[in-house]
C-alpha cells in the first residue's frame, strides 16, 4: 500500500491568522505536488518565547481558528491532515498540547494530547518549562487511516522509546513526530533518534519540525521522512516548504520480517545490584 505524505515546515510567529495562511498556502502546494497525508509542526499556527515565558494562543478546541480553518481545508484539498499540534484548553480548562487528526471530510477523527512535558535546562542557558503551561496527556493514541495505523506523539516524546514500542505492537505502521525542536537540541539528536526509533520499531517515521526564530525560542526544521530501515527519504533542512516522499507501507512487513525485534520482546525483573564489595588492595 503506497501513500504520499508532506511534511509543512514554516517557522510560525505571534500573528495567528498570517501563520494559518502560511501553512494552508505550504499545504496547498504540497497537495498539488500529489499528497495525500499532509502532516504540519508543533505549535504551527503560533509559537512565541519572550521574557512573560511560552505563549501558544491557547482556544477550546471548537473555537480554535487553526481548528476551524484546517477543517475546511480538507475538504478544499480532499486530503487527510494532521494538525502536528495546538494549544487548547480542555473541559476543566486546563492546557493541553494536542493533536489533531482530520479526514477529507473535514472531520476530526482522532485527538492525542502530549505526554510527556519539556521541563530542561540547556548549557547555553535556555530554560523550557513547558509543565507549567500544559497539564499532560495519559493516553498513548493510533489512529485508523486509509492506507494503516499511524502512532500519535509530539516532540519531546521523541526521548521516550517505550511510547513508541507500544505504538508499533498496537498495530502502528506510520509514527508522527511533529515537532518545535530547539536549534540546540536538533543539532546534537534530532535525526540520531529518529531514525533509532524508526529501525527499533520498523516503522515509517514522519516528523515535521519548525524551523527559525520565534522570539527567543530557535527551532531546527530539518523535518524529516524516514522508512523501516532508517533510511532518510526527505530532509526540509532549514528553509521554509515542505518535504513529501511516497511511502510503500510493505517495507514495513519486510523489516519486520528481517530482523523481528517486536516479536522477541519479553518480561524480565530487574536484580538491583547488592552494595559492591570494598576494592581489593594490590601490593
Amino acid at each position: 500500500m503506497k501513500l504520499n505524505i508532506a511534511c509543512i515546515q514554516n517557522c510560525a510567529t505571534d500573528d495567528l491568522n498570517q501563520n494559518i495562511r502560511d501553512a494552508s498556502e505550504l499545504a496547498r502546494q504540497a497537495r498539488d505536488d500529489g499528497a495525500e497525508l499532509i502532516c504540519t509542526a508543533e505549535f504551527f499556527s503560533y509559537l512565541n518565547l519572550d521574557e512573560r515565558g511560552l505563549d501558544v494562543a491557547p482556544f477550546a478546541e471548537n473555537t480554535h481558528p487553526t481548528v476551524a480553518a484546517f477543517r475546511s481545508l480538507s475538504q478544499e484539498l480532499n486530503v487527510w491532515m494532521l494538525l502536528g499540534s495546538i494549544a487548547v484548553y480542555d473541559s476543566q480548562g486546563k492546557k493541553r498540547n494536542r493533536s489533531v487528526v482530520i479526514d477529507p471530510d473535514g472531520e476530526i477523527v482522532s485527538r492525542y494530547d502530549k505526554i510527556h512535558m519539556f521541563d530542561v535546562n540547556l548549557p547555553n542557558g535556555e530554560v523550557y518549562r513547558e509543565s507549567d503551561v500544559f497539564n499532560p496527556g495519559e493516553q498513548a493514541v493510533t489512529v485508523d487511516l486509509p492506507w494503516g495505523v499511524m502512532g500519535l506523539t509530539v516532540c519531546y516524546d521523541l526521548r521516550f522509546p517505550h511510547l513508541y514500542r507500544t505504538l508499533a505492537h498496537a498495530g502502528a505502521s506510520i509514527l508522527a513526530v511533529p515537532a518545535a525542536f530547539t536549534r540546540t537540541t536538533g543539532q546534537a539528536h534530532w535525526h540520531v533518534m529518529l531514525r533509532s526509533r524508526a529501525i527499533e520499531t520498523g516503522c515509517f517515521v514522519v516528523a515535521p519540525c519548525q524551523f527559525g526564530d520565534h522570539g527567543k525560542a530557535k527551532t531546527y526544521g530539518h523535518s524529516l521522512i524516514i522508512d523501516p530501515w532508517g533510511r532518510i527519504l526527505a530532509d526540509g533542512e532549514e528553509a521554509r516548504g515542505y518535504i513529501i516522499s511516497e511511502v510503500d507501507l510493505d517495507e514495513v512487513k519486510k523489516a519486520r520480517q528481517m530482523i523481528p525485534a517486536l516479536e522477541h520482546d519479553r518480561d524480565y525483573t530487574l536484580a538491583v545490584a547488592a552494595e559492591p564489595p570494598p576494592l581489593r588492595q594490590v601490593s
